[in-house]
Order: structure tokens, then sequence, then C-alpha cells
């Protein structure tokens, strides 16, 4: 029996999706986050994006901003180059690789950090959040958005199918190398020293009836196909019909040691 694809079957995600250097700049996604930017405090004057893309987000921000510098930083090759025709400076660079210093990325240089679905895709982002710290103003934040694996439609998916199937974008992007729940998105944040100040979240579109149905109910019943959840706590609904969950975050203020 032949194991060869039919011959106008799409070729396997995981040939197209993971040569993040050189994936053509047609497969970043033109959306932005407009949540993530209302969740912005105050005017920034300098901003540092990670994983800019093609540079959509950070030039609404130069839209929203006037006189707003954003830096981005993106390991793409093609995107790189689109997204600097949109902000002040990009850097082709993978994060986890980026030394700071030789790109002249000074200690306290930037009022904000944006981190739009990125840290999902690190090896280590704990370490990489730590040493953003330095790169933060007084003052300044950290606005980041995260997948939330505890999500419904994935976790039926999981229990009812045994599916966990990646896709070129979304909750199972094949190139997340990170999955998170919302209080394991708090325990990092946490351990890597910020303080979470402002919180939001974006309902999946397969569960914006499901939540709408019963987020006004102190103990919901939620049936999808053969999976029933009884008792289900508005913080809990909330939770298993989100996409990705919204930061606005703080480096938490370390007293000096005394002498």
């Amino acid at each position: 029996m032949s194991t060869n694809p039919a011959p106008n079957a799409p070729a396997a995600l995981w040939k197209t999706c993971l040569d993040i250097e050189n994936q053509d700049a047609g497969h970043y996604l033109e959306n932005v986050n407009r949540p993530l930017i209302e969740l912005i405090d105050g005017a920034p004057r300098r901003v540092l994006e990670l994983g800019c893309a093609a540079g959509h987000f950070g030039a609404v921000l130069k839209e929203r901003f006037p006189g707003v510098s954003v830096v981005g930083v993106d390991a793409n090759r093609a995107a790189a180059d689109a997204a600097a025709k949109r902000l002040d400076r990009v850097i082709c660079a993978r994060l986890e690789e980026l030394d700071f210093t030789a790109h002249g990325l000074a200690e306290h240089a930037f009022d904000a950090v944006i981190a739009a679905d990125i840290l999902e895709h690190l090896v280590n982002p704990w370490r990489l959040l730590e040493r953003l710290r330095t790169l933060l103003a007084p003052g300044g934040q950290l606005l980041a958005s995260i997948p939330n694996v505890r999500n419904l439609t994935l976790v039926s998916d999981v229990l009812q199918a045994g599916r966990w199937a990646y896709q070129p974008q979304g909750l199972l992007d094949i190139t997340h190398l990170r999955f998170f729940t919302l209080a394991e998105m708090r325990r990092m944040f946490a351990e890597t020293g910020y303080q979470p100040e402002k919180f939001g979240a974006v309902i999946s579109r397969g569960l914006n009836e499901t939540y709408g149905q019963h987020r006004n109910a102190q103990s919901a019943t939620i049936q999808l196909g053969r999976l029933t959840l009884s008792g289900v706590t508005p913080s809990e609904l909330l939770e298993l019909c989100a996409e990705q969950f919204l930061f606005r975050c703080r480096p938490v203020e370390t007293s000096a040691p005394r002498p």
C-alpha cells in the first residue's frame, strides 16, 4: 500500500511553517490586537515590540500615539523587511539570542514593551521576561497577550476526539512551544518579577454564544458534545471561553539589601 500523499494534498505543516527565518511574509496576518492596545497606560514615547511580524501593530501604535518611536524585533527576514517600512527601527533576530547591548537596546530605554502572542513561541520565556525588566524605564509597562490552553473547544477536542491538531495560526499554532492556563500565566509573571495590574480576555468566536448564554449565571451547566461541565462559576466560564488573555504588568520594585 502506498503511503505517498495524494498529488493535490497540502504539504504537512511541519514542512511549511517551521522555517521561521525564511517564512514568506504573507504568512503573517494583518490583524491587530486592538484590545491589547486599549490596555496601554498613558501615551508611551519609546516602545519595544517583540515579534513585530510585518509591523501592523506598531503602525497602529504610531497612529494612536503621535510621536511615539517603535523598535520592532522579528526573526523572519521577509516580515522584518516589511516592518522596517512601518516602524522606526527593526532588528531581525531570534529573541532568545538577542544581545541587547550589541543592538543598542539600553537599560531603561523603553516606556513600554509589547509581547503580543510571542512568549508561547519561546523555549524559555521566563528568562526573556527577566531580561526585559532591565530595558523598562521607571514606571514602564509590559503588555502581553498569551493563548489560553484551557479553552473549551481545545479541551473538548482532546477529551472527546483525541485530537491535538496543530494549525498554521491560532491556539495550536505549530510554532508554539509553551502552553499556559491563566493560573500559569500569572505564575510566570510573578516568578519573573512582574505584577499584573490590568487584565483582559478575548473570547473565541466559536464560544461567543456559550459565553453570552451563561455569563450571568452563578453556577452554569455547559454541554459540548458528550462533555458536560456542571457548577461552572463566572470566572471558570471566562477561562473556558477565552482564546487569549491580555495583561498590563509593571516590574516589581525590589528593595536594596541592607548593609
